[in-house]
């Protein structure tokens, strides 16, 4: 048992009442514009608006491999960008998925989700495109937000 709640759905419409964090995987090279990134582009403009304005000021700012951003889309919602895949291609070095700067950023989100009282909802984090498996993630999530007492939904996306 992973303290993790599985539901099919989009995860870009949490079906609970409260403060919300719908947490994602970006990468860290500035591209959006495939996988999940387009269902939240469709339901907010603001996490895209964000991202790419914290990619493009890099030079002064934390954006980096573990790092996250919060952006407020509604009310009680809000999106992190979490960077945890180096850029978009398997090559040489492997898939694009990065498991320590996934931890990483989920350890940043569970203080984000902490402070604002809120439930984290996400799809299988950086097992799409990034290329990551689950059973490598999952555990992540169970040790750095479950076990803090946040919890969690993990949205398969219905056909």
């Amino acid at each position: 048992m992973s303290g993790i709640t599985y539901v099919r759905g989009d995860a870009t419409v949490p079906s609970v009442k409260g403060v919300t964090i719908v947490a994602h995987v970006c990468n860290d090279i500035g591209g959006w514009g495939k996988g999940f990134v387009l269902a939240l582009s469709r339901r907010w403009p603001e996490p895209e608006a964000a991202y790419r304005a914290w990619h493009r000021d890099r030079a002064s700012n934390d954006f980096a491999l573990g790092a996250v951003q919060l952006v407020q889309v509604e009310r009680y919602a809000w999106v992190a960008n979490m960077i945890g895949q180096r850029g978009t291609r398997t090559g040489s070095k492997g898939v694009p998925v990065r498991y320590e700067a996934i931890d990483t950023a989920l350890t940043r989100l569970a203080d984000h989700a902490a402070g604002l009282g809120a439930c984290v909802h996400m799809p299988r984090i950086g097992c799409g495109l990034a290329g990551g498996k689950w059973s490598r993630v999952e555990p992540l999530i169970t040790e750095r937000l479950v076990e803090r007492g946040i919890p969690v939904t993990v949205y398969d996306h219905g056909d």
